[in-house]
C-alpha cells in the first residue's frame, strides 16, 4: 500500500498537485483515486478496453469545453455540471507512465452524491432530465469530429454476430447447456438491425451520446436530490440518442439487480418508465424527431437484448469480458436480460401510450 501511495503522489506531480490520496468510488473499468485537499479524482485508464486514451481525452475535451460554453449561457456553473479536466504541466490531456499506465485528473464535484440500486420514481426523473440536458446542450456538437472509443459498440448486428461466433466456436464448452438461451438470443435477430438500419437511411440523426446512461453515472444534489452533472464520459461517441434512452431503463426500469437469479422479483416497471421519460422529454423533447419518439419504448427492448446477448457471448467464451463473482455470473445476467427483454414485448403498447401521453402536455 504504501508503494502504491507513493506511485500514486508521483503521478499526482505530473499535474502539479501534491496531496495525500486514497482509492475512491466502486467502479468496474478504471482505477479510481481521490485528494485529500484540494480535491480531485484521478484514474487510471484501463488501456485494455480504450486502445487509444489520447483520442478518449480528446473526446472528453471537446465535449466539457463544448458543455461549458453552454451551462454559461444558461447561466450555471460549469465547475459543478460538467467534468473539468486538469491537463498535466506540459499541457496534456493525461498523463503516459508506460503503455498499460495512462493517468487524467478531474476536478472533484462536491456535495454531491451518486445512487445505485435504491431508486425512487423522483429519482429516475432527475436521472432523465439530468441526461436529457446532456443530449440538449450537445445537440448542435460537430459529431463528426469524435473518436470511436470503442468501435461499433451499440451496433447490435455485430453483437449477434459475435454470438454466432461464440456459439460455433464454444471454446469454453458451453453450448450444450444454454440451448434454450441461445435460441431466445438468436430469435431477436429479426429486430437487432432496426436502429442502425434508420440510422443509415437517415430517419434517425446521428448524435453525442453517452452510452452509458446508468443511473450511477448522474451526480445529484446532497441535499435536494436534483441532478448535477453527467459523469463518465469515456464512451462519448457518435450514435443515436435512442441507444442512452433505452439503456438507461434497461437497468432503471427493472424491479431486480442486474443480476438477480431469482427471475420471480425481475420485471420492467412501466412507471419507471414513465419517470424517466417524463424528465428527459422535458429537457429533450421537442429536439427529437417522430422516429426517435416512436422508437423510445422499442429502444429499451433493444438495449436490453444486446446486453443480455453480451453476456451470453461472454459465457460461451469463458467469461473474458465481463468481471464475475461467482460460477455461471455472465449467464445469470443473461437470463435476466432475457426475462425484461420478453416482458418488454408484452408491454411495448403501453409504453408507446405513455410517451403520446406526456408528447400532448
Amino acid at each position: 500500500m504504501q508503494q502504491q501511495t507513493m506511485d500514486m503522489n508521483a503521478i499526482l506531480r505530473q499535474f502539479n498537485i501534491t496531496s495525500k490520496i486514497e482509492a475512491y468510488g466502486n467502479g468496474h473499468i478504471n482505477n479510481t483515486y481521490c485528494t485529500e485537499t484540494p480535491k480531485y479524482i484521478l484514474q487510471r485508464i484501463n488501456t485494455a478496453i480504450f486502445k487509444d486514451p489520447k483520442a478518449l481525452m480528446e473526446n472528453i475535451r471537446n465535449v466539457t469545453t463544448f458543455l461549458r460554453t453552454k451551462i454559461e449561457a444558461e447561466g450555471g456553473d460549469p465547475d459543478r455540471e460538467t467534468l473539468t479536466v486538469i491537463q498535466t504541466a506540459d499541457g496534456k490531456d493525461c498523463y503516459t507512465a508506460d503503455a498499460d499506465s495512462v493517468y487524467r485528473v478531474y476536478k472533484f464535484i462536491g456535495d454531491t452524491k451518486t445512487i445505485e440500486n435504491d431508486k425512487t420514481l423522483a429519482d429516475l426523473k432527475e436521472a432523465g432530465k439530468g441526461f436529457g440536458r446532456f443530449a440538449r446542450m450537445l445537440a448542435d456538437f460537430p459529431v463528426e469530429i469524435l473518436h470511436d472509443t470503442i468501435a461499433d459498440f451499440h451496433h447490435t448486428p455485430k453483437r449477434v454476430e459475435a454470438l454466432k461466433k461464440a456459439i460455433q466456436e464454444d471454446l469454453a464448452g458451453r453450448a450444450a447447456l444454454v440451448q434454450p438461451e441461445i435460441e431466445f438470443a438468436l430469435a431477436g435477430e429479426v429486430f437487432s438491425d432496426t436502429v442502425i438500419r434508420g440510422i443509415e437511411q437517415g430517419l434517425i440523426p446521428l448524435r453525442v451520446t453517452h452510452n452509458d446512461t446508468k443511473i450511477n453515472n448522474i451526480l445529484f444534489d446532497a441535499e435536494d436530490g436534483r441532478a448535477v452533472s453527467v459523469i463518465d464520459l469515456d464512451t462519448v461517441m457518435q450514435g443515436s440518442m435512442l441507444y442512452d434512452f433505452g439503456d438507461a431503463l434497461r437497468m432503471g426500469g427493472s424491479t431486480g439487480a442486474e443480476d438477480e437469479t431469482d427471475l420471480s422479483l425481475v420485471h420492467f416497471d412501466c412507471e419507471a418508465f414513465r419517470a424517466f421519460a417524463e424528465g428527459y422529454l422535458s429537457e429533450m423533447g421537442d429536439t427529437l424527431t417522430p422516429e426517435e419518439l416512436r422508437l423510445l419504448p422499442f429502444s429499451v427492448k433493444l438495449m436490453t437484448y444486446e446486453c443480455g446477448i453480451r453476456f451470453l457471448t461472454d459465457y460461451l467464451n469463458g467469461d473474458t469480458y465481463f468481471r464475475i463473482h461467482r460460477e455461471h455470473h455472465n449467464l445469470d445476467r443473461a437470463r435476466n436480460q432475457f426475462k425484461l427483454v420478453a416482458e418488454l414485448s408484452e408491454k411495448e403498447a403501453e409504453l408507446s401510450a405513455i410517451v403520446q401521453e406526456i408528447c400532448k402536455r
